[in-house]
């Protein structure tokens, strides 16, 4: 079967939930028994996500061949429960460097290179190529930001191009926004229509639209949204706000969303994965139980935006942390902490916790936060878990308050310390003398060696899944700085172990403290691999850890 593409756009805000509809869309076909794939197309000139804010953009993800990407593509991978690559990532700017030198190399033969027709050849390019290599029914494709943006114009021109040049194979999702105003108090349309009326002065026509709103779609409203966006009633799906993005798939099912797709398509026919349906429904169900789990606490520096607080910036350790709750039958119950607020008022707040995580992060804000929380925990016995960064602070914190290193810390906090315990790692010297940031640090998949009798080997032992054969693991990394081997001896013989190394032991990739109930600290970002159907080892323990505590 040739190839199907699913564009699904956005309009009025972001943020609306398109990565979610586009996820659980996938998912319901890959339950018919089609196969899926997914891209992230974004508007934005930056050739990856790596130098993005996260305040501003979101988490940045990182595929298994080392690309740092949208954080929409951690959802694409929990939802199919499998790793994507570099395909499945483009931003306006890779498409831009592309053609620029194409026409640098005569690719064009002389033409006159223009944004249309040559950008949007450049998009239906790369996207062929998707469809191509990954040899699936159905390409689904994520416009980022929204119908209107300037920048978005040829990202929607190429589906126009698209469309015709594939008759009867190219499918418009349109997710749109009808707000709730607490003094009107009902649905309102009109942002529907206006995002459609944009997308169709684009010479895009919608062949379904999911509606986004606080509450459930009423059949007033769906008969007006039909009427004036020119779309039938059944081809409008309600998708109001539910207590789980996990909930989502069913609640698209029960209205037909996947048969009304396949119906475009004009299939018919569907081979159903029951295995795959049945695993689904057993983490679904585990979802709603309202049995109270284990306290724990984030400490991050990532959540203000303005007077308002985000959790988009540590959105894989949120749904790493939900899973294992899920998995041992708990609702989450979690809360960020502010590390600079902790820096400033002490760590009494940490009291009602029965388990800490100090997750990623850059530079020097925060930073004593961070190691604070870090020595609560040793010191109360507290379960803990580090990553990436909340791994180096917390080796900080041990050779301060242990070793009695009082000025000890990373170069990247303060480049003149005389007790440097994390520092630059070798190779990035040559990237950081000529400011080269941008997809240079360490990434992707890299191999790390456990150490057999410690906390980490009996945590990816006791929860084993289909992604890690012990005594070598693969994890995922984003990092430039390093624990400093100089230190290592002294670190372990106060009971500070490297429990994982790189297999050829130059580097440290996880610590803990051994007469610890569980202080664990991982270079690299196991919330990067967790996912629902198969929720990730090190969480999975950490969480338990947490349970025997609260008792």
């Amino acid at each position: 079967m040739k190839p199907n593409f699913i564009f699904v756009v956005g309009g009025v805000i972001s943020g609306l939930g398109k990565g979610i509809t586009a996820s659980s869309l996938a998912l319901l076909l890959e339950q018919r028994g089609y196969k899926t794939t997914m891209i992230k197309a974004d508007p934005y000139l930056n050739l990856d996500a790596g130098t993005m804010n996260p305040i501003v953009h979101g988490e940045t993800f990182v595929t298994e061949d080392g690309l740092e990407t949208d954080q929409d593509i951690g959802h694409y991978e929990r939802f199919l429960n499998r790793n994507l690559t570099k395909l499945n990532y483009m931003t306006a700017g890779q498409v831009f460097l592309s053609v620029i030198e194409n026409e640098r190399q005569l690719k064009y033969q002389g033409e006159c290179v223009e944004f249309v027709r040559h950008v949007p050849e450049e998009i239906n390019k790369r996207l062929n190529r998707l469809a191509l290599e990954s040899k699936a029914d159905f390409v689904i494709v994520e416009i980022g930001g929204t119908v209107g943006d300037i920048q978005n114009i040829l990202f929607l021109e190429s589906i126009r191009q698209l469309r015709l040049a594939n008759r009867g194979r190219v499918v418009v999702v349109h997710v749109a926004y009808l707000p709730l105003p607490k003094n009107l108090g009902e649905l309102k349309s009109k942002p529907v229509q206006q995002s459609v009326g944009l997308l169709l002065a684009t010479g895009v026509q919608p062949d379904i639209i999911v509606t986004r709103s606080e509450q459930p779609l009423d059949k007033m409203r769906k008969e007006k949204i039909a009427v004036f966006c020119n779309v039938y009633k059944e081809d409008i799906i309600d998708n109001p706000d539910l207590e789980s993005v996990y909930l989502v798939p069913g609640y698209l099912k029960k209205q037909g969303f996947d048969q009304r797709v396949l119906a475009k398509f004009a299939i018919t026919e569907n081979k159903f994965a029951t295995q795959l349906v049945k695993r689904w429904q057993q983490f679904t169900d585990s979802t709603k139980s309202k049995k109270i789990g284990p306290r724990i606490g984030i400490v991050g520096k990532y959540f203000a935006s303005g007077s308002f607080a985000l959790e988009d910036s540590y959105v894989c350790v949120m749904e790493a942390l939900r899973q294992a709750y899920f998995y041992f039958g708990f609702t989450p119950s979690y809360r960020w902490l502010s590390a600079e607020e902790l820096e400033e008022q002490g760590t009494a707040e940490l009291e009602e916790f029965d388990g800490i995580i100090v997750p990623q992060g850059w530079g020097s804000r925060g930073v004593e936060g961070k190691i604070a929380s870090a020595q609560f925990a040793r010191e109360k016995g507290v379960p803990y878990l580090g990553l990436c960064f909340g791994m180096q602070m917390a080796t900080i914190e041990f050779a301060r308050n242990v070793l009695n290193l009082k000025q000890a810390n990373s170069t990247e906090v303060n480049p003149e310390t005389p007790d440097p315990v994390i520092h630059l790692m070798e190779q990035q010297k040559k990237h950081l003398a000529i400011s080269n940031y941008g997809g240079t640090i360490r990434l992707g998949a890299w191999p790390a060696k456990i150490k057999t009798g410690t906390k980490l080997a009996q945590a990816y032992l006791k929860y084993p899944n289909e992604n890690y054969h012990l005594p070598v693991i693969e994890e995922r990394h984003r990092h430039r700085y390093e624990f400093n081997n100089h230190y290592k001896e002294r670190l372990e013989k106060a009971g500070f172990i490297a429990s994982a190394t790189s297999p050829d032991g130059r580097l440290v990739e996880a610590v803990e403290i051994v007469d610890h109930p569980f202080f664990v600290g991982v270079q690299y970002h196991p919330e990067y691999k967790a996912r629902p159907l198969s929720p990730h080892p090190l969480f999975l323990a950490f969480l338990k850890a947490a349970l025997e505590h609260a008792k």
